[in-house]
């Protein structure tokens, strides 16, 4: 991940050196965002917000990684859509919220960017009577300085857990035996003010690929409380969400005190069967009701027609997944009305791609409007 060029290394401990930030003059719209400004209003009165800071737990269900917005020709951050879309997914039914992930540009986002971002959905969800809904964010960095960093803007701009990556830009240099990445989580969990949930993607990771074995043992940590698989590996989700099932002092599958999801739509079915609580997925920023309807059918012990659902998710999902954030920006605009495109360098589509976007999206769109 590229260094922040508006956030200098911070003096002092892990307990004390992250409260100094400098943060760079960003445009929104017509207004100038700056440290003195809009920006800390926003977080100034998100912390007086007794509903920004309240227990909202993890419960199995779907939950949706949005996407960041800009607005066109100059790429600032489009707060106003952020927020809409945000409502968009709640009014659905969907579990929660993440910001900051894959499908929300995080790697192009400023530190105080990504605290925009946060705060903006916290404020929209709360002022849109969805204040219960949990919202993660996405704070995994190379080093573990700046992962504690990011935790600690996320607790402050409204998030309730924390979805953290492991380093992999140096992992030639680990210690062996996954010292290196226990070490990490271990201290990151220790210094985080909200929750972590584990974010195993090798893709985005530079191949390091979690086993079940140190995700087993990570889950121990009392701050340490979830898992989101984007390995796809459902032998290994089955291990995880067995082993974490077992060491629950009284497990409650409605309430788990170690929450296990998929980190695809593709394999919703699949990571149910495999003792799984649901789904972390970008597809459902296209089509929120398809994924909680399929979950609901697995649910309900309706398994043919859970199955006939997954297929049409999972053939909408490869499109998201070909496509990236580029494709599914593509389709929500195409489909949706809005979405525009990626921040640069991220190519815009051409006419020809976003055709195609749109088609591979089609019977998906179809089936979320009957629901």
């Amino acid at each position: 991940m590229a260094p922040h060029s508006d956030a200098p290394s911070p003096a002092g401990s892990y307990n004390g050196g992250f409260t100094s930030r400098s943060r760079p003059s960003l445009r929104l719209g017509d207004a100038t965002l700056t440290d003195s400004s809009s920006l800390s209003s926003l977080l100034d009165n998100a912390t007086s917000d007794t509903d920004f800071h309240t227990k909202r737990p993890l419960v199995p269900g779907v939950y949706v990684p949005t996407m960041c917005f800009f607005l066109p020709g100059t790429e600032d951050v489009d707060t106003t859509t952020i927020a809409q879309h945000a409502l968009r997914l709640a009014r659905a039914g969907v579990t929660g919220l993440a910001t900051q992930g894959s499908n929300g540009e995080a790697v192009h986002l400023t530190h105080s960017e990504r605290q925009l971002v946060t705060a903006t959905t916290r404020r929209a969800l709360n002022d849109g009577g969805y204040a219960h809904m949990p919202l993660i964010v996405g704070c995994g960095s190379q080093s573990t300085r700046e992962t504690i960093q990011y935790c600690r803007e996320a607790y402050e701009a409204g998030g309730d857990y924390a979805l953290v990556l492991p380093p992999s830009y140096y992992a030639g240099l680990f210690r062996p035996g996954s010292e290196t990445i226990l070490e990490y989580f271990t201290t990151v969990a220790d210094n985080s003010p909200i929750p972590l949930l584990i974010y195993n993607f090798p893709g985005a990771a530079g191949g390091l690929d979690l086993s079940s074995d140190i995700i087993i043992k990570l889950s121990r940590h009392p701050n340490i409380v979830g898992v989101k698989l984007t390995c796809g590996n459902t032998g290994k989700l089955n291990r995880v969400a067995s082993a974490t099932r077992r060491m629950s002092k009284a497990y409650d599958p409605e309430h788990p005190e170690f929450i296990v999801l998929a980190g695809s739509a593709d394999f919703l079915v699949q990571s149910l069967a495999g003792g799984g609580h649901g789904i972390l997925a970008g597809l459902a920023n296209i089509a929120p009701k398809a994924c909680l309807t399929t979950m609901e059918l697995y649910k309900q012990g309706k398994m043919s027609k859970a199955q006939d659902m997954q297929d049409t998710v999972s053939n909408g999902d490869w499109t998201a997944i070909q496509g990236g954030v580029v494709g599914t920006k593509a389709g929500l605009q195409a489909w949706m009305g809005y979405g525009g495109v990626a921040r640069s360098p991220l190519p815009k589509p051409t006419p020809e791609e976003s055709q195609k976007w749109k088609e591979g999206f089609r019977e998906l769109v179809a089936l979320e409007k009957t629901l």
